[in-house]
Parts: structure tokens; sequence; C-alpha cells
């Protein structure tokens, strides 16, 4: 697996480069070569985020953590890769290495890996708004994201709230 860092608004020593390297490289078991990691460095205020995104065969994983340090937070993103690898492993088996999943895994223990189930189920009526409106609706709410119907166009959107504050807006397409 090939690994890229990208550091925004910080500089990567040559030791914590190695050190990303080596500890992305234990991943190694799960991906081919021709999988990407591209590893960004981001230096915010006083904190420090680090995203991870393992691009591999048509297919994304991606984790992020925010703390102190790097050092630190290279060591908190990688067991949410793992489980992220685990929690899809029957969708993600064909894809990943040949026998990726016969050895032990790197960071955390089988029973770490918290099983998703549905709790509860809503129905609502999509009500056409604008845009602004729909914002208006999330922070009224108080959650953190909130889905509507566009009032120009009829279709589907959803306003979200980003770790930093800000509001992101996704319009959905249909696959071909």
């Amino acid at each position: 697996m090939r690994v890229e860092i990208i550091g925004k608004n910080y500089k990567a020593s040559e030791k914590l480069v190695g050190i990303v390297e080596k500890k992305i490289g234990r991943l190694d078991k799960y991906f081919d070569e021709d999988s990407v990691c591209t590893v960004y460095l981001k230096q915010e205020s006083k904190f420090c985020k680090t995203e991870v995104t393992i691009l591999y065969k048509g297919n994304m994983i991606r984790a992020e953590v925010t703390g102190e340090n790097f050092y630190d937070s290279i060591d908190e993103v990688l067991p949410k890769i793992e489980n992220q690898i685990y929690r899809h492993k029957t969708k993600l088996e064909s894809k990943l290495k040949k026998d990726a999943f016969l050895e032990k895994r790197l960071y955390l223990q089988e029973a770490d890996v918290p099983l998703g189930k549905l709790v509860k189920t809503k129905t609502f009526v999509l009500e056409p708004m604008t845009t602004e409106e729909a914002i208006d609706q999330l922070d009224l709410l108080g959650h953190t994201f909130y889905i509507f119907q566009d009032a120009e166009t009829g279709e589907v959107r959803v306003v979200y709230l980003r770790d930093s504050g800000d509001v992101g807006l996704i319009i959905p397409k249909k696959a071909r």
C-alpha cells in the first residue's frame, strides 16, 4: 500500500513521517500494493487533526481523530480504521488481500467490535423548503443532520453539522 502524508498548516518532521509510515504499514496485511492511504495532518489552532483515508479497488475507508499531538492521534485513528474493516468484514473480504483475516487483529480484540443494530425507525413527511430554512430547522432542533425536500427541485437533501461547526449540504446522486 502506498502512503501519502499531507500537512495542512503543519510540516511533519522526518521522525513523525517515519512513525506514521511504519504504523500505517502494518495495515498492509489487509490491502494490495495498488491501494493508496492518504494521511492528512491538520493543525487547527491548538488541536491536531489526523485524517486517514484508504482507497482500494473503488472503495474507501476513512477515519479521523482530533487530539493534542499527532503522535497520539495516529495511535487513536488506526483502531478506528481496523474497526471499520472488521465491522464490514463480510462485504470487504473479496476486495481485501487474500487471507487478511486469518491472523490476529492488529489493534482491537474481537469483542471490542461494536455490533450495530437497528433500535428505532422514524417515519416523517419531507417538507419542501429552501436550504436556509433547513439550516434554521437543524439549529432549532439541535440535531447533527436534517433531511428535507428542496422547494425548487423537489429532490431530497440533507444538511449536516460538521465538526468545525460549519454546515454541509448533501445532494444525493442516483447510481448509474
